[in-house]
């Protein structure tokens, strides 16, 4: 089955931005832009504004409004529209389990201004069985078209990041872009050593050539199944959230893996995840592990 790129947009110029970075995703994969918005009645006091038809509508006339500028800059594109009534968070995150990808607007970076469509942007992303992009108000597609790299974030056993991998190599291979593949290491505490880590760290000469020949196995299967897609192995010592925004100038999309904490209040994002998508200027996509 072929999964459409889903942008979804409430009318704000970060979700504008979010519908532009999605069709020209969507452009460059050959697939369906559909661009969604999820809607609920508000009761008001206004005659005009009371009845749910009406407000339907004045979301369907927003809606066709934001895809027209779309459909003009890209007139091959095949673009469905939805408005559908109902909570934003599951709207959101049923439209991602039908997608290849869900794209959404993400509000400004620091730690305390915005916060990725405040907190439904962060439980689409802890929920979502696919990947999310977020994309800032200020995106512009000169940074896809100056080569700048689609750098990804690789960490544990091959298999923990092949799903965050496999997006980051079709994404490059559709730009034609270069994949920086980025391993962050710390220095473990002496007790967490194991014979059989020890005996691997000794067989690799040491802590940074060891992170270096894991890095080298995990992209191995995706350089041979993209092989024209240039590879920079980026391995560097420090906390992975410091070492992968440190070359977020260099990316035109940054892409993170994402294993959802469930706690009293429902799920939460990773720490890598959640200090990348606060501060990195560039796309970030985050996508689920298996």
């Amino acid at each position: 089955m072929t999964r459409p790129i889903t942008a979804g947009v409430d009318g704000t110029e970060e979700s504008i931005a979010a519908l532009d970075w999605a069709a020209r995703e969507a452009v460059r994969r050959g697939l369906t832009l559909r661009v969604l918005q999820a809607w609920r009645f508000q009761p008001y006091e206004a005659i005009d504004a009371a009845d749910p038809d009406t407000q339907a509508g004045w979301v369907r006339d927003a809606l066709a409004e934001a895809v027209r500028g779309v459909t003009a800059r890209h007139p091959d594109l095949d673009v469905t529209t939805d408005v559908v009534a109902g909570e934003t968070v599951d709207t959101l995150v049923a439209a991602a389990a039908e997608s290849e990808l869900l794209v959404l607007g993400s509000r400004g970076h620091g730690p305390v201004v915005g916060f990725l469509l405040g907190s439904v942007g962060q439980q689409v992303i802890a929920e979502a069985t696919r990947p999310v992009v977020l994309v800032r108000a200020d995106d512009r597609p000169t940074a896809e078209a100056a080569g700048r790299e689609v750098v990804v974030g690789q960490q544990g056993e091959p298999d923990d990041s092949a799903d965050t991998l496999r997006f980051a190599f079709e994404t490059a291979a559709a730009r034609g872009a270069t994949v920086r593949a980025v391993r962050a290491w710390t220095l473990p505490p002496v007790f967490a050593y194991s014979p059989g880590s020890m005996h691997l760290l000794e067989e690799a000469g040491g802590l940074e050539p060891f992170e270096t020949k894991a890095l080298s196995a995990a992209l191995q299967p995706w350089r041979e199944r993209f092989p024209d897609v240039p590879v920079i192995e980026h391995v560097e010592i420090g906390s992975a959230g410091q070492v992968l925004l440190s070359v977020a100038a260099r990316a035109q999309l940054m892409v993170v893996g994402r294993r959802a904490h469930r706690t009293a209040v429902g799920a939460r994002i990773g720490s890598v995840a959640h200090g990348v998508l606060h501060h990195a200027n560039c796309p970030v996509a985050v996508v689920p592990h298996a």
